[in-house]
């Protein structure tokens, strides 16, 4: 099911909170600017309250920024916010 969520296209960008456009976030990791979603995923091993449901990935206020979907083993929902520079989690929320 990972695999999928790393080959998946990414969103194209609109507005103030652009959405990752592919090629936006493919040079961007080239770049070394940010690190990609495989790296982020094995940095965040065991770090985070479920098994990830869903990614996007956006531009916010000139930062790139991961966003998980996660559901732990008790079904519930939360969402994480990590930063695609440094690969730090921002804050883990539950919905």
């Amino acid at each position: 099911m990972l695999a999928g969520f790393l080959l998946a296209p990414l969103p194209a960008a609109a507005g103030d909170r652009d959405k990752g456009a592919p090629d936006a976030v493919r040079r961007a990791v080239e770049a070394g600017e940010i690190k990609s979603l495989a790296d982020i995923l094995a940095a965040l091993r065991g770090k985070l309250p479920g098994e990830v449901a869903g990614v996007e990935i956006e531009r916010e206020r000139g930062r790139w920024i991961y966003e998980f979907r996660l559901v732990d083993d008790k079904g519930r929902l939360y969402e994480a916010y990590v930063d695609a520079r440094s690969g730090e989690i921002e804050r883990i929320k539950e919905k």
